[in-house]
């Protein structure tokens, strides 16, 4: 079995446990207040389950979501951008997506949740595991990555079953704002599903609160249009 990555910084967030890819898996798990509703992964950035995705599963579960983050670091997080790359390399995205699919399978089997199936929302390294799981797993009906960073070759997305929403910066270096156009077109070919890929006057990480490059507006913005959509593919 592939080793997690380790660090020696703060644990991660953490208020359940569950069966997934062989091994017992981590997770931050928030209620909605009418107590279920639609089931939503979220997926950690590159630093790992940090206080900022568990807060953006309590806004989900705050907008009626049943949102789950695992922790795909095994309770690590990085405090630096060089451990933080170095945690992601040494995540093997099959190995993510195998994880993913385990948190999914708990998630939908909650009586809280109220869908057949899930939506999966992430960020930067997570941003990027949206659409590996989604392209891997059918029961992923909304997908919503956020600056995702694929890691390698694009997946194969012939059996894609989700709508997605993309939010993306145009002052992301790291992801070049033409490089979505292959990205849609690859979805299209191969899925026949359009993606909406939206572009926003912002930096990478402009979603993240806690970091110099948030940018309010344009996290409103993608926020605003998260929420519905999200409820539409879900019920």
């Amino acid at each position: 079995m592939t080793e997690l990555p380790k660090s020696t910084g703060a644990p991660a967030r953490q208020n359940v446990t569950f069966p997934s890819g062989g091994t017992t898996a981590h997770g931050y798990l928030a209620l909605p207040p009418s107590g279920s509703g639609p089931g939503v992964i979220v997926i950690q950035e590159w630093w790992g389950l940090t206080d900022h995705i568990a807060d953006v599963a309590d806004r989900l579960a705050a907008e009626g979501f049943v949102a789950l983050a695992p922790d795909l670091y095994g309770g690590n997080v990085a405090h630096e951008s060089a451990e933080a790359l170095r945690m992601m390399q040494e995540l093997p995205v099959s190995r993510g997506v195998e994880l993913l699919s385990g948190a999914v399978d708990h998630l939908l089997a909650l009586d809280e949740v109220t869908s057949q199936t899930v939506g999966s929302v992430g960020f930067c390294m997570g941003g990027g595991f949206v659409l590996y799981l989604a392209a891997a797993d059918a029961r992923v009906s909304a997908a919503v990555p956020f600056y995702g960073v694929i890691q390698g070759e694009l997946p194969d997305f012939s059996g894609l079953k989700a709508e997605i929403l993309g939010h993306y910066g145009e002052l992301d270096e790291s992801i070049p704002a033409e490089s979505l156009d292959s990205l849609r077109e690859a979805i299209h070919a191969q899925s026949g599903i359009t993606p909406d890929l939206r572009l926003y006057p912002a930096n990478h990480a402009f979603f993240n609160d806690g970091r110099p490059v948030y940018d309010a507006g344009s996290a409103t913005r993608a926020w605003e249009s998260t929420v519905p959509f999200l409820h539409e593919r879900l019920g």
